[in-house]
Protein backbone atom coordinates (compact mmCIF):
# COMPACT_ATOMS: atom_id res chain seq x y z
CA UNK A 1 0.00 0.00 0.00
CA UNK A 2 3.00 2.39 0.58
CA UNK A 3 4.00 1.98 -2.80
CA UNK A 4 1.04 3.09 -4.76
CA UNK A 5 0.74 5.95 -2.47
CA UNK A 6 4.55 6.79 -3.39
CA UNK A 7 3.92 5.79 -6.89
CA UNK A 8 0.82 8.24 -6.72
CA UNK A 9 2.60 11.12 -5.32
CA UNK A 10 5.27 10.73 -8.13
CA UNK A 11 3.05 10.92 -10.51
CA UNK A 12 1.33 14.01 -8.85
CA UNK A 13 4.50 15.42 -9.06
CA UNK A 14 5.89 15.08 -12.64
CA UNK A 15 2.07 16.48 -13.26
CA UNK A 16 3.04 19.48 -11.70
CA UNK A 17 6.20 19.98 -13.17
CA UNK A 18 5.14 18.91 -17.06
CA UNK A 19 2.54 21.80 -16.24
CA UNK A 20 5.37 24.27 -16.24
CA UNK A 21 7.15 23.56 -18.99
CA UNK A 22 7.36 25.45 -21.67
CA UNK A 23 7.33 24.42 -25.78
CA UNK A 24 10.12 24.76 -27.82
CA UNK A 25 10.47 29.10 -28.35
CA UNK A 26 10.79 30.52 -31.75
CA UNK A 27 12.27 33.93 -31.56
CA UNK A 28 11.12 34.90 -35.03
CA UNK A 29 7.47 33.35 -34.96
CA UNK A 30 7.68 35.70 -31.09
CA UNK A 31 8.53 39.07 -33.20
CA UNK A 32 5.12 38.56 -35.49
CA UNK A 33 3.18 37.89 -32.35
CA UNK A 34 4.74 40.56 -30.18
CA UNK A 35 2.77 43.31 -32.71
CA UNK A 36 -0.09 42.61 -30.96
CA UNK A 37 1.81 43.97 -28.01
CA UNK A 38 3.12 47.42 -30.18
CA UNK A 39 0.56 49.15 -30.05
CA UNK A 40 1.54 49.97 -25.82
CA UNK A 41 5.26 48.26 -25.73
CA UNK A 42 8.50 48.11 -27.49
CA UNK A 43 11.97 46.78 -27.07
CA UNK A 44 13.40 49.83 -28.47
CA UNK A 45 17.36 50.14 -27.28
CA UNK A 46 16.57 53.73 -26.16
CA UNK A 47 14.54 52.43 -23.44
CA UNK A 48 11.33 54.65 -24.03
CA UNK A 49 8.33 53.81 -22.36
CA UNK A 50 5.12 54.25 -24.27
CA UNK A 51 1.53 53.58 -23.48
CA UNK A 52 3.46 50.63 -21.32
CA UNK A 53 6.37 50.17 -20.15
CA UNK A 54 9.58 49.58 -22.43
CA UNK A 55 10.05 45.91 -22.24
CA UNK A 56 13.52 45.55 -23.77
CA UNK A 57 15.27 44.07 -20.61
CA UNK A 58 12.39 42.62 -19.35
CA UNK A 59 13.39 39.50 -18.81
CA UNK A 60 13.99 38.43 -14.78
CA UNK A 61 13.31 42.15 -14.16
CA UNK A 62 11.26 43.00 -10.84
CA UNK A 63 8.26 43.75 -11.58
CA UNK A 64 7.16 47.38 -11.58
CA UNK A 65 10.69 48.79 -11.94
CA UNK A 66 11.39 49.73 -15.02
CA UNK A 67 12.63 53.59 -14.58
CA UNK A 68 10.34 56.50 -16.37
CA UNK A 69 7.04 54.12 -16.26
CA UNK A 70 4.25 54.50 -13.74
CA UNK A 71 3.14 51.63 -12.57
CA UNK A 72 -0.06 50.39 -11.12
CA UNK A 73 0.39 50.49 -7.29
CA UNK A 74 -0.48 46.24 -8.02
CA UNK A 75 2.56 46.09 -10.16
CA UNK A 76 4.64 47.86 -7.89
CA UNK A 77 3.78 45.81 -5.19
CA UNK A 78 3.93 42.33 -6.65
CA UNK A 79 7.58 41.59 -5.78
CA UNK A 80 7.77 38.98 -8.86
CA UNK A 81 10.33 39.13 -10.75
CA UNK A 82 9.90 38.38 -14.66
CA UNK A 83 10.94 34.78 -15.24
CA UNK A 84 9.89 32.17 -17.60
CA UNK A 85 6.68 31.16 -15.32
CA UNK A 86 5.71 34.42 -14.57
CA UNK A 87 5.84 36.12 -17.91
CA UNK A 88 4.05 33.30 -19.56
CA UNK A 89 1.76 33.60 -16.28
CA UNK A 90 1.21 37.36 -17.07
CA UNK A 91 0.64 36.63 -20.60
CA UNK A 92 -1.78 34.11 -20.91
CA UNK A 93 -4.30 36.53 -18.97
CA UNK A 94 -3.00 39.85 -17.44
CA UNK A 95 -5.86 40.44 -14.91
CA UNK A 96 -6.09 37.49 -13.84
CA UNK A 97 -2.36 36.87 -13.17
CA UNK A 98 -2.22 40.50 -11.51
CA UNK A 99 -5.10 42.46 -10.42
CA UNK A 100 -5.14 45.40 -10.71
CA UNK A 101 -2.72 45.90 -13.11
CA UNK A 102 -3.39 48.77 -15.40
CA UNK A 103 -3.30 46.29 -19.01
CA UNK A 104 -6.39 46.32 -20.38
CA UNK A 105 -4.61 43.26 -22.67
CA UNK A 106 -6.90 40.69 -22.56
CA UNK A 107 -3.91 38.22 -23.23
CA UNK A 108 -2.44 35.29 -25.01
CA UNK A 109 -3.72 32.03 -24.05
CA UNK A 110 -1.76 29.75 -26.63
CA UNK A 111 1.41 28.58 -24.84
CA UNK A 112 3.53 28.17 -28.02
CA UNK A 113 2.46 32.26 -28.44
CA UNK A 114 3.82 32.74 -24.89
CA UNK A 115 7.41 30.70 -25.13
CA UNK A 116 7.70 32.41 -28.33
CA UNK A 117 6.86 36.11 -27.13
CA UNK A 118 9.55 35.64 -24.24
CA UNK A 119 12.06 34.44 -26.51
CA UNK A 120 11.74 37.71 -28.69
CA UNK A 121 12.19 39.50 -24.95
CA UNK A 122 15.33 37.01 -24.16
CA UNK A 123 16.85 38.18 -27.48
CA UNK A 124 16.57 41.88 -27.10
CA UNK A 125 19.20 42.70 -24.37
CA UNK A 126 19.16 45.22 -21.30
CA UNK A 127 18.05 48.91 -22.17
CA UNK A 128 20.67 51.81 -22.07
CA UNK A 129 20.58 53.33 -18.40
Amino acid sequence: MKYLAGLTAIAILAGSAAAYAAPPADAAAGAVVFKKCASCHSVDPSGKNGLGPNLRGVVNRKAGSFAGFNYSPAMKASGQVWNDKNLARFLAAPRQALPGTKMIFIGLPNPQDQANVIAYLKQNGAAKK
